[in-house]
């Protein structure tokens, strides 16, 4: 009797668990603005676990996230990852359902403002930018407001100096053929223009940024999809925070470090190992939590410039809910490379 009974309660432990399982991978539509950050999503994708959540990662590409606030807001996709830009409040000013869930880049962002090499001796201060031409890659972008950081320094204004938007790629070219100034330029491309001689830095952003750390990359979600999809999105989330942590043991060295920079280079984050190898990877928050003050602050440099109009409270803003419940689940978050004396990822 008692082996019929052991057996039976088996039996519907098993068909618990089935049961609890989900039935069929269900899409999920993410866009992505392509950059080393993305590893973490590719990490899940490519390790299964978003297929162990029941969830089928459908990627689609995008230029910048300041340009599909309408497609995550209409359901086209239901997530976005890329920058913060201006976009991202004036959306919400309109009452369109989207909110940020996750960090996605926070300090060290390894971003540079690279001055050429001509005028290195000259620009020695923010003050001496004044009536320069800055290439950035939007004029309501994060990148924008890094260098508006950078400028506060001195009381210069985002309007005392020429905004040139460009692709980073571009800003390469247009650093050569001395068309522009300076450039804010992130990773590979700031360490690769070093290298080659056709830029120097003149400043990191981390090192003007207040408050710290600065949050400059996030995920963004459709509101309305969210709620109607609660247990999807804990499952997503879960998923993802895995493929996180796995960037983050590889980002502090640790003996996944290879197997994470093959996957990289398999799904064209990044083609060059040597690249991985040779330049600073952007950091982010292990916890997947935003720093509101940051957020905040942003917010209000876009208000001052005449590109949004009015404050919007935390709450309208943020969604800790998703990440919070996938920490809760994984627990600490502990480097194994005890020897790694990097900042963030921790």
């Amino acid at each position: 009797m008692s082996i019929l009974k052991s057996a039976g309660a088996g039996l519907i432990a098993l068909a618990c668990a089935i049961s609890s399982a989900p039935a069929q991978e269900v899409v999920v539509k993410v866009g992505i603005a392509k950059a080393l950050a993305t590893a973490g999503t590719m990490i899940a994708v490519e390790k299964g676990y978003f297929k162990e959540a029941g969830v089928k990662v459908v990627i689609e590409e995008l230029d910048s996230s300041a340009n599909v606030m309408a497609l995550l807001a209409q359901g086209q996709l239901q997530i976005i990852e890329g920058g913060i830009s201006v976009g991202y409040f004036n959306a919400i000013e309109r009452g369109l359902p989207i909110t940020i869930v996750s960090d996605r880049v926070s300090t060290p962002l390894s971003h540079k403002l690279l001055v050429r090499p001509d005028l290195a001796d000259k620009i020695k201060t923010p003050a001496d930018l004044k009536g320069k031409m800055i290439a950035s890659n939007g004029p309501g972008s994060v990148t924008t407001y890094e260098v508006a950081k950078i400028l506060a320094k001195d009381n210069v204004s985002i309007k005392d100096v020429d905004i040139k938007i460009l692709s980073f790629v571009n800003m390469g070219i247009a650093l050569t053929n001395k068309a522009i100034d300076a450039a804010l330029v992130i990773q590979p491309w700031a360490s690769q223009y070093v290298e080659k001689g056709i830029a120097k830095v003149f400043a990191d952003p981390d090192d003007y940024a207040d408050p710290k750390p600065l949050t400059i990359a996030v995920n963004m979600v459709n509101t309305d999809w969210a709620a109607k999809n609660k247990d999807l999105m804990d499952r997503y989330y879960l998923a993802y925070s895995r493929g996180v942590r796995e960037y983050c043991q590889a980002y502090h060295g640790g003996k996944n470090r290879q197997e994470v920079i093959d996957i990289i280079v398999r799904t064209g984050l990044e083609e060059r190992p040597e690249v991985l190898a040779n330049t600073p990877w952007p950091a982010r928050n292990v916890s997947g939590r935003i720093n509101i003050p940051v957020l905040l602050d942003m917010q209000k440099y876009y208000i001052n410039e005449g590109l949004a109009t009015r404050e919007l409270g935390v709450e309208q803003l943020v969604n800790n809910q998703y990440v919070d419940a996938a920490a809760a689940k994984l627990g600490p978050f502990t480097v194994e490379n005890a020897n790694s004396k990097l900042e963030g990822c921790r």
